[in-house]
């Protein structure tokens, strides 16, 4: 690619059109390293470094293709305020083989319309520390390749197994049994929390739909507080039940 469509990721339709997406720094460029090891459509990945990098990156597997840009070029690869020398330009991955089959014990955790580049990151980092989870997003969520997902993964997207553009009516042709969070539900840490195929989790601000929930028969579980505020922030939610589901 040339430099100025690699310029170009930042911008979904682009990683789209491109079939790439950017990485950038130390840790994640390393947890890259570790993920070629099992996923081969990793390999010979163009890295682009300022000079601070040139000795850091010989000590890198031969997985990663150095090359040299300025200062100012990094600048504009960037999506930091303090770039930090170092971005990786990384395959989408393709859907119609990626992710790997369904491992045996492995829990869904469905998204519905999430919105905040943040809260899905941290949820991805999440997931992928606990292990064994499946990640389903539905049609008009962030895209988990924004830089910002990225960079708040702090590597998982590369270990977590993810499904694009799950749409709500699909699910009842996978899954049986589903729960979701409600302040009127039982307890998460009670055991029955941990006998359902699927997780539902909702928009930010609009949670699932009442009517697919119905058409679910999904049950109700809840995360017991002081009551002093009316809801968990959305990756807080999610990292509870995580802990709660992990064996």
């Amino acid at each position: 690619m040339k430099l100025d469509d690699v310029k170009k990721l930042h911008h979904k339709k682009y990683r789209a059109q491109f079939g790439f997406y950017l990485v950038e720094g130390e840790h994640l460029i390393l947890e890259l390293q570790k993920a070629m090891q099992s996923r081969p459509e990793l390999k010979r990945i163009r890295l682009y470094i300022t000079e601070e990098y040139q000795a850091w990156a010989q000590t890198l597997s031969d997985g990663f293709i150095p090359t040299l840009v300025s200062k100012k070029k990094m600048a504009q690869l960037s999506d930091t305020k303090t770039p930090q020398g170092i971005v990786a330009c990384v395959p989408l991955p393709n859907i119609a083989t990626y992710p790997a089959p369904k491992k045996q014990g492995e829990r869904c955790i469905y998204l519905h319309e999430v919105q905040d580049p943040g809260n899905l990151g941290t949820i991805l980092r999440t997931l992928a520390w606990f292990g064994n989870f499946r990640l389903l997003l539905s049609p008009n969520s962030v895209d988990p390749f924004n830089p910002k997902v990225v960079r708040a993964s702090m590597g998982a997207i590369f270990h977590l197994p993810i499904e694009l553009d799950a749409s709500l009516d699909t699910l009842q042709q996978r899954f049986e049994r589903f729960a979701y969070l409600d302040l009127q539900g039982n307890n998460v840490k009670g055991a029955e929390f941990r006998d359902y195929q699927c997780y539902l989790f909702g928009n930010e601000a609009r949670g699932v739909p009442h009517e697919a929930l119905t058409a679910f028969k999904a049950e109700p579980f809840t995360i017991h507080g002081s009551g002093t505020i009316e809801s968990l922030n959305l990756a807080s939610a999610v990292s509870m039940c995580a802990y709660q589901l992990s064996d």
